[in-house]
């Protein structure tokens, strides 16, 4: 990894804008801009200083800029950092980072600013994945966790279970270098009761990704039903604009309509999918076969159906054919204003008797037109995919998929670490398994890595950060 050299980079979103920053961080960072910026000396003045000046090609001024130093090591990558104010013409900001190229600067690849706060020790590999996390942030809780993981809390918590690991693995070591005189300095009921308590850490952190993802990249929520269960104007009710086509046509939506709404902090992309029925009509039949696709990749489905038309009988049917595709859900009756109640009393009789031979949920009554019940809809929802933990509380939740593969072959590790001293295997093996526990979880934080994993992470970051 070259961090000898110095970078620039747009830091400001591409296109119009009042301004446009542009960012260089490496040794010769302000001696570069020096050399086109006419104002005060820039090699003179105190860190963490704005300066008043124009950009300058020979004699021909570019902008009027404002220019901010950050000397080393109190700098986001500890580097000599300047920072370039200028107006945010995408013009005018690819001038004057051509300018900079040509005096001596190297353009920023994606993430390499964020790359060399990582590999100058300032922040771990897990707070620098948290920047990339807070910059695609797109609700209040998906925020909450990316500043959370900057802060490194997580992190703190794996250096700990990590170091108190080695220092077991260490005293393992130790015996190996003894091995001819059979002494033993690592206690192995200590080192049991240990890997004890480092799992019962680890299980809740790796069960907390379920949460943290959806959290981070939303709920894919899939309507699903019959024609005509009023499935559009569902939609249209939740996002309160005529976003779907409704007609009392069966068959009006032939294909996804899919919109995006936040509900308590969690985003919900909600689609709304052709009808579920046998069709002659091929354009429909594409549709349904989409419906069913939609289904397969949906976190979370809602199956709405028509009391005034469905049967107890035909609603239990429908129920045990998404039963059979492992679905997740809320079952929904919808027209309930148009419906009597003693016709559909007979609901509530089927619910009792789907219970002890099937798993569905519990079925609530709406009306998609008046609006009625959609609140405790919308609460319903909310509550079905964060019943697994408080949304906000102040324990760790996992949102990144490495993190979750890291802890769970950390564990799978550990667990054969205490197998090993059960059954009395030799100190290699025991200290086999728990440098691999350490592997895994040094991956999590970047005490271990590699280039390839180091690639993979940062070319996801936007360039300039």
């Amino acid at each position: 990894m070259i961090t000898s050299d110095t970078i620039v980079a747009l830091a400001t979103a591409p296109g119009v804008g009042a301004i446009g920053v542009i960012r260089l961080s490496g040794p010769q960072a302000i001696e570069i801009v020096e050399k086109v910026f006419k104002g005060k000396n820039l090699t003179q003045q105190k860190s963490h200083t704005i300066h008043y000046g124009h950009i300058i090609d020979d004699e021909k001024i570019l902008d009027e800029v404002m220019v901010s130093l950050f000397r080393a090591p109190k700098s986001f990558t500890t580097e000599d950092v300047v920072e370039i104010s200028c107006h945010g013409s995408p013009f005018v900001a690819e001038q004057i980072i051509r300018l900079l190229i040509q005096k001596g600067a190297r353009s920023a690849k994606p993430g390499e600013f964020t790359l060399r706060a990582f590999m100058h020790g300032r922040i771990d590999l897990s707070q620098a994945e948290a920047v990339a996390d807070l910059i695609a942030s797109s609700s209040s809780a998906s925020q909450q966790l990316a500043l959370q993981q900057m802060r490194g809390g997580f992190s703190n918590q794996i250096k700990d279970l990590r170091t108190q690991l080695l220092n077991f693995a260490s005293l393992i070591e130790l015996e190996l270098d003894f091995s001819e005189e059979d002494v033993e300095f690592a206690n192995r009921e200590q080192l049991i009761a240990l890997i004890d308590r480092i799992q019962h850490l680890l299980k809740p952190l790796a069960e907390s990704f379920k949460l943290g993802n959806v959290i981070k990249n939303g709920v894919n929520t899939v309507i699903a039903g019959k024609p005509n269960a009023g499935k559009s104007t569902l939609l249209n009710a939740l996002l309160n604009e005529e976003r779907a086509i409704v007609s009392e046509i069966p068959g009006t939506t032939r294909d996804t309509i899919e919109e995006v709404m936040n509900i308590n902090g969690i985003q919900f992309r909600f689609i709304d999918t052709a009808g579920i029925r046998v069709t002659t009509d091929a354009i429909e039949q594409q549709g349904v076969e989409r419906t069913m696709e939609k289904l397969r990749q949906s976190a979370v489905y809602i199956y709405l159906f028509d009391v005034n038309k469905t049967t107890p009988q035909e609603l239990l049917q429908e129920l045990k054919e998404l039963e059979l595709l492992g679905f997740s859900g809320l079952i929904v009756g919808n027209k309930i204003d148009k419906a009597n109640w003693k016709t559909t009393a007979p609901f509530y009789s089927a619910i009792e008797f789907s219970k002890g031979k099937h798993h569905f949920p519990e079925i609530m009554f709406v009306s998609a037109n008046t609006h009625y019940n959609l609140p405790l809809f919308k609460e319903k929802l909310y509550q079905l995919v964060t019943s697994s933990a408080k949304v906000g509380s102040q324990d760790t939740i996992i949102t990144n998929l490495r993190h979750y593969e890291a802890l769970v072959k950390a564990s799978e590790a550990l667990s054969l670490v205490k197998t090993g001293i059960e059954n009395q295997n030799t100190g290699e093996l025991v200290a086999f398994d728990i440098k691999r526990a350490l592997e895994y979880l040094g991956e999590i934080s970047g005490e271990v890595t590699n280039d390839e994993i180091l690639g993979n992470i940062f070319s996801k970051f936007c360039i300039g950060k």
